[in-house]
């Protein structure tokens, strides 16, 4: 299933890449003489109600939210890994500090503050403004609970044989730290990653719904979402249920990713 889920991912990223060539439409070109047109030829997933291309939309929302979504998490892994390995290795007091405001974070739901945050901000921005500021909130506010297992990590390694060993032959705290503590952290790093890209999907998502993520008439699978209401009224399912689609599709590529859990068969 792994192979499967990757190469999913790699197809998608293809086509996000060739979108251009796929579907020669932009994704804010208006046909004012096919607006809500069935799918077809010129139109393969049809036009929305403004007479745009919903397979160019869907294209260019699908870059939007799973080339920016991983770049969130590498902004949000990279601070956990800082403050839960500097928690770890360090202890005491700063070790204190960092576990009070992971479980500060942890206790608030973050998609409350993510809505809190950007109603905050000004909505009137361009929309490749609107796009950063989105996702640099949910790099900025998703790193606690990968901070808390990084932190775990972190101690259990320190207490492990390989560590005492290596301080007992004489290693400086430097060599240990980048020689023998970081890549066998990695795993978890990596773990933690793929974890976290789906939820930022999904909470970009969320905000779109609401009107607070990446503004028109730039696309994000979120915005794209919106239009699954006029569903029951609209004879193009095809066209408004794609992006759920898409986005389960990908959602469920990147769970099949994770190694499996120990005692799994």
């Amino acid at each position: 299933m792994k192979r499967l889920a990757a190469g999913l991912l790699i197809a998608l990223a293809l086509a996000m890449v060739a979108g251009q060539f796929l579907v020669p439409a932009r994704y804010d070109q208006q046909f004012r003489e096919s607006t809500d047109a069935l799918p077809g030829g010129d139109h393969p997933l049809g036009t929305d109600e403004l007479g745009r291309d919903r397979a160019a939309r869907l294209l260019a929302g699908a870059r939007v939210s799973l080339l920016l979504a991983p770049a969130a998490s590498v902004l949000a892994i990279a601070l956990a890994a800082m403050l839960g390995l500097s928690a770890g290795w360090f202890g005491g007091w700063w070790d204190r500090v960092v576990t009070t405001l992971i479980d500060l974070m942890i206790s608030v739901p973050i998609f409350l503050v993510l809505i809190t945050a950007r109603a905050v901000l000004p909505l009137n921005v361009s929309p490749i403004s609107s796009v950063m500021i989105t996702f640099l909130l949910l790099g900025l506010l998703g790193w606690a609970g990968s901070a808390r297992v990084i932190r775990g990590a972190c101690q259990t390694h320190l207490n492990s044989d390989y560590i005492l060993r290596a301080l007992a032959s004489g290693s400086s705290r430097t060599r240990i730290l980048l020689v023998h503590l970081l890549p066998n952290l990695w795993p978890v790093l990596r773990t933690q990653f793929i974890l976290a890209v789906p939820g930022f999907i999904l909470d970009e998502a969320n905000l779109s719904l609401l009107g607070l993520g990446v503004a028109e008439p730039l696309p994000s699978l979120g915005s794209l979402l919106k239009e699954l209401t006029h569903l029951p009224s609209s004879a193009n399912w095809v066209g408004l249920a794609a992006p759920a689609l898409l986005l389960a599709i990908t959602v469920g590529a990147f769970e099949f990713l994770l190694p499996p859990k120990e005692g799994a068969s």
